[in-house]
């Protein structure tokens, strides 16, 4: 992609994130997004199929603010709980100016087969990068985490994480008050399970917790086998 390229780009996604705040995600058109970058809608469209597609710099920016604001944490702290508490506090400081914004655009996230959903391919790259950083949460805490664990872990996490922001979106607290509350209390009861882990005995619940959210949850699931071929039996190709 050329410079110029990037540039427009990158113009079309700020002009898009600017309205989303002021007009809401509703309130917004790919219309009103040319409008404002200087560009055609025909030249908006070529970047990007849809608003909803928009949505993807809206989370990448997320994740890169994200990361830039737990680097103190994660660089001083070696306790674990107080490493998620600051990855989860974080996050909520980031988020708080798109917080109308996101209550406008959840119902369509919501949808799994929207590319707003975080669990949808669209989203790969962002999900990739905040499970990411739980990795590092676990990487640099002195907690001691089972080898067989160290994958398994980070996208359990990021799962709890997910489960903050939708209780987030519904907060109505002033400051979101509560939703920090959640976060420090979620930090602290994470960090005891995974102290728990260690104990060989528990290891196969974590494996299936996990092997039950990456096969049932929407974009994560698992090509399961088929029954028919499982047992031997020709099967017939669905529609």
């Amino acid at each position: 992609m050329s410079s110029k390229s990037e540039q427009t780009r990158a113009l079309i996604i700020e002009t898009a994130m600017r309205l989303f705040r002021e007009r809401g995600y509703d309130g917004t058109t790919m219309r009103a997004i040319a409008q404002e970058a200087g560009v055609s809608v025909g030249n908006a469209y070529y970047y990007f199929a849809g608003k909803e597609h928009l949505i993807q710099g809206f989370y990448d920016r997320i994740a890169a603010e994200h990361r830039a604001a737990v680097r103190d944490v994660l660089d001083q702290e070696g306790e674990l709980e107080a490493r998620l508490a600051g990855v989860l506090t974080a996050w909520l400081d980031v988020a708080t100016p798109y917080h109308e914004f996101a209550v406008q655009f959840f119902r369509n996230a919501a949808d799994p087969d929207s590319p707003l959903s975080p669990f949808s391919q669209e989203s790969e790259h962002a999900r990739a990068d905040a499970i990411g950083v739980h990795r590092e949460v676990l990487h640099g805490a002195k907690t001691k985490v089972p080898g067989e664990l160290r994958d398994v872990l980070p996208e359990l996490m990021w799962l709890a994480q997910m489960g903050l922001v939708l209780y987030w979106i519904f907060d109505r607290t002033p400051g979101r008050e509560r939703s920090y509350r959640l976060a420090e209390h979620g930090a602290r009861l994470t960090a005891r399970g995974i102290s728990l882990a260690r104990f060989r005995v528990l290891r196969p619940l974590v494996h299936e917790v996990h092997a039950l959210f990456t096969d049932f949850l929407p974009g994560m699931t698992k090509a399961l086998p088929d029954p028919a071929r499982r047992a031997g039996a020709p099967s017939e190709e669905r529609p």
